[in-house]
């Protein structure tokens, strides 16, 4: 087993890590709690399903991880989080840009819902393909009457039949695919504990294949990622008890996986260090400079 596949395997086995797969402004996410009934198949990739969801994952040689922390200066806290990075040609999918139906999902993690009959969304992103699995014999009229036509356009009235007959999401990439069993939020409410998706026209229509606080190693698409257990949150953002032991496992993958220059620049401003080749020049590093003045005197 490969040093990346290790790490995967090891952060899918915890509960607390929260994954997500997608692009800028269409992601789905998978997270459960610590006492929730979960399941680990066996068979192609790393895979894990609970009744509201499932995430598997298929590292392949040219997967890249990237560790990084970003500053949220209003909450006097910083973010964790771990990108699954590939090239270019090697993260490309379909790019459908109209409604189009699969066939049955027999790709699904669940054996359960390998009958049910998949249709792209036509979301013509580089990165990653948004589907809709159903076994709902009037959506599946709906969709195939508005097949071959953009959602945003002439298909636009078979959202109605969607969000009535609410079907599984499955947002698939490279690295492999988060599916979505909980309802869809109904106008535009808030999105339920545990897996949910987003899709965020606004966000879509910048094209870029993520946000610009990500710092993403030159010639790598951001195809998904996961945040690992904060040692000073809980997964609802809420603060807690600092946990040493868990920021000094976010910091052994910064070692490993992390940019050393921003580290060496967090470093600087966490413990003072004047050196003036450590003084942050760019978006970034001033990120990371932020993060260092609010980890100091935590170690690390």
């Amino acid at each position: 087993m490969t040093e990346i596949a290790a790490v995967l395997e090891q952060r899918l086995q915890c509960p607390d890590t929260h994954w997500h797969m997608g692009t800028f402004g269409v992601v789905a996410e998978f997270l459960r709690d610590a006492d929730e009934p979960t399941a680990f198949p066996a068979g192609r990739g790393l895979a894990a399903f609970t009744a509201r969801g499932a995430v598997r994952l298929e590292p392949t040689d040219d997967l890249t991880l990237f560790a990084y922390e970003g500053a949220m200066s209003r909450a006097r806290s910083w973010s964790q989080h771990v990108g699954l990075g590939l090239p270019r040609k090697a993260c490309a999918l379909n790019r459908r840009a109209v409604l189009t139906e699969l066939g049955p999902d027999r790709d699904a993690v669940r054996e359960d819902d390998r009958d049910g009959v998949l249709f792209d969304l036509g979301l013509a992103r580089l990165s990653m393909d948004a589907l809709v699995r159903t076994r709902d014999a009037k959506l599946i009229a709906a969709l195939r009457a508005a097949e071959g036509k953009s959602l945003f356009g002439e298909a636009g009235a078979v959202m109605g039949e969607i969000f009535r007959a609410q079907p599984h999401r499955v947002f698939v990439t490279r690295v492999g695919p988060v599916e979505v069993f909980q309802p869809i939020p109904m106008d535009g409410g808030v999105s339920p504990p545990g897996p949910h998706t987003h899709l965020l026209p606004k966000l879509m229509k910048t094209g870029r294949a993520h946000g610009a606080n990500v710092p993403a190693p030159k010639g790598l698409i951001l195809s998904g990622g996961f945040a690992p257990p904060h040692p000073a949150r809980d997964p609802h953002g809420t603060p807690r008890p600092f946990d040493a032991a868990r920021h000094a496992a976010f910091q052994d993958l910064i070692a490993r996986f992390g940019d050393p220059r921003l580290a060496a620049v967090k470093h600087a401003a966490r413990d003072n260090d004047p050196n003036p080749t450590l003084a942050p020049q760019t978006r970034h590093e001033r990120a990371a400079a932020r993060v260092g003045e609010l980890q100091r005197g935590l170690g690390g």
